[in-house]
């Protein structure tokens, strides 16, 4: 693998209800997704995923080879400049916290867990 380019390129969160996990990340992250169907799937677009930019996006997918599961792939969203600032809204929006803000190291961060509204367990990590 070239050095210069990104580990991850490509996220897929697998979701059984598109609609309530679509509002539940609006709502946590204060973005706005975007909604389509593809090969038989329905998904919703995290900022960013319309182009190739080189930058780590990812989508929400409703469809026959995704289901949400607790023990799946650990995904860290950003959550600079401080993790707590999406935490806080997890609960309220529909999810779980299931490990809140701790420290990793001085020099690599904070980090947490929580679980979305679909069973899915989402990592977030910041600086601070």
């Amino acid at each position: 693998m070239d050095g210069n380019v990104n580990a991850i390129n490509w996220f897929e969160i697998s979701v059984s209800d598109i609609d309530r996990a679509k509002k539940f990340y609006e709502t946590i992250f204060g973005v706005e997704m975007t909604s389509m169907e593809m090969m038989g799937m329905k998904m919703a677009m995290f900022p960013g995923s319309d182009n190739m930019n080189g930058k780590v996006s990812g989508s929400l997918v409703q469809g026959d080879m995704h289901k949400p599961s607790m023990d799946g792939a650990k995904i860290y969203f950003n959550g600079n400049p401080d993790l707590n600032n999406v935490l806080n809204r997890v609960e309220a929006a529909g999810g779980k916290v299931v490990m809140p803000k701790m420290a990793i190291s001085p020099e690599i961060g904070h980090m947490a867990f929580f679980i979305d509204t679909e069973g899915n367990t989402v990592a977030l990590h910041s600086n601070n």
